[in-house]
């Protein structure tokens, strides 16, 4: 099976360049049991000694196995919420996001038998129309029945991204960290990924919301990833102690992660003025998602993402394509890229992304892998810095030029060792 990567507003909207037991099955989480193998997920498909031994055709061939076999695992466990759209991509079951519909083209599709949702996202000034495709027809033939019928709209399906690394072990569930307020004036944080546990190291001011079923819910992954953002104490983020807004995406939603909760999400960090939020979640180019980033990157919010797990044959991984946004790769603790890094359109940063610790959903802490956890260095380091500018004069290069980590790699040493 082969997946590809493929009115002023929608102006800028449609043009634009273009291990062990994990704790809380949770669709948030890397190990996440109940969605399968999630993006980033080698250690029960592939083990370091693969990575080490496997020539890179070979290791090339293995990542995108494991990813065609995760997502063929997320359709057979929850094929009442997830279906492929027509470019063989998951996404929710009967929806389709429409975007710069005429009035004429919505009442066409109302008379074809779609149901309509008018959805606006609040920080944006987005609308958006939600579609329910009709009993028994299939999304990838709806889709291309709505083009049919709204030519001048930008329809997508609500495809699903997936966490870009492995979340440390916990031997038990941490609660969601749900303290909010003592925001001061200054520049503040974002993080779109699974909810944050209560931990040690999380001393600064973090508020969380839910844009999934189920949510907050703390996971491993989120929780690991704020760390590396604005920890202290046992695991120091890249920008310690900052405040921090957390959506959660997935919640215990199985369809959770999807295009139009990512969109909410940015526009919720747009509307609180945040100036950096990471983004280590990956999947397919979606209109929405486009247009929603380029929206938020005009009232000032800053995207880093991450490249993804997939190695460097699969197709682009997105948000970290688009030109918006800022896309980060990962290294190990020798300096060399992961073998399994995906790829983006363009690289501009390099951080760690292995042999480093991060925050356990229990308390603890534990070692990470994946270039979900090379994005909120990164981030945490624009948010200190202030400037992208400040950010490109402190990356440092290895002794010899490697196009494959952008601008340099940031943060070399923040690895959080024991």
């Amino acid at each position: 099976m082969k997946f590809t990567r493929t009115l002023a507003l929608a102006i800028l909207l449609m043009t634009g360049t273009g291990s062990g037991a994990q704790l809380l099955p949770s669709v948030g989480d890397a190990l996440d049991m109940s969605r399968g193998a999630s993006e980033g997920r080698l250690g029960s498909v592939l083990g370091q000694a693969d990575l080490d031994r496997l020539s890179p055709a070979r290791l090339a061939d293995r990542l995108m196995e494991t990813r065609d076999a995760r997502i063929r695992a997320l359709l057979n466990q929850h094929s009442d919420r997830i279906e492929l759209d027509d470019r063989r991509e998951p996404a929710r079951r009967g929806v389709i996001l429409l975007i710069g519909a005429a009035a004429t083209s919505v009442e066409a599709l109302r008379k074809a038998g779609y149901g309509i949702e008018n959805e606006f996202v609040e920080g944006l000034g987005l609308s958006v129309t939600r579609l329910a495709v009709p009993q028994g027809r299939s999304l990838a033939r709806a889709l291309k029945q709505v083009r049919s019928i709204a030519p001048e709209a930008q329809p997508s399906a609500d495809n699903l991204y997936f966490p870009s690394g492995t979340a440390p072990k916990s031997m038990a569930a941490g609660a969601a960290h749900l303290a909010g307020g003592g925001f001061a004036k200054g520049r503040i944080a974002g993080l779109i990924d699974g909810g944050v546990a209560r931990h040690p190291s999380l001393s600064g001011p973090i508020e969380q919301r839910g844009f999934a079923r189920g949510s907050p819910r703390a996971s491993a992954h989120g929780t690991a990833v704020a760390s590396l953002i604005s920890g202290t104490g046992i695991i120091q983020g890249a920008a310690p102690g900052a405040a921090l807004l957390v959506a959660d995406v997935y919640g215990d939603d199985p369809a959770g992660g999807g295009a139009f909760a990512i969109a909410r999400a940015l526009g919720w960090m747009a509307a609180r003025g945040v100036d950096v939020t990471t983004v280590s979640l990956v999947g397919p180019d979606n209109p929405l998602l486009a247009g929603a980033i380029r929206l938020a990157k005009s009232k000032g919010v800053t995207v880093v993402a991450a490249v993804g797990n997939d190695g460097p044959a699969a197709p682009p991984a997105y948000p970290a394509s688009y030109p918006e946004v800022i896309a980060v790769t990962g290294i190990d603790g020798r300096g060399r890229l992961l073998p399994e890094a995906g790829r983006a359109r363009h690289i501009d940063f390099a951080a760690p992304g292995a042999d480093m610790n991060a925050a356990r959903s229990d308390g603890g802490k534990g070692r990470v892998r994946g270039t979900s956890f090379a994005a909120p260095l990164v981030a945490g380091r624009l948010l200190t810095t202030g400037s992208l500018k400040a950010l490109r004069a402190e990356a440092t290069h290895p002794g010899k030029a490697d196009r494959r980590l952008g601008r340099g790699i940031i943060c070399g040493r923040c690895r959080n060792l024991d």
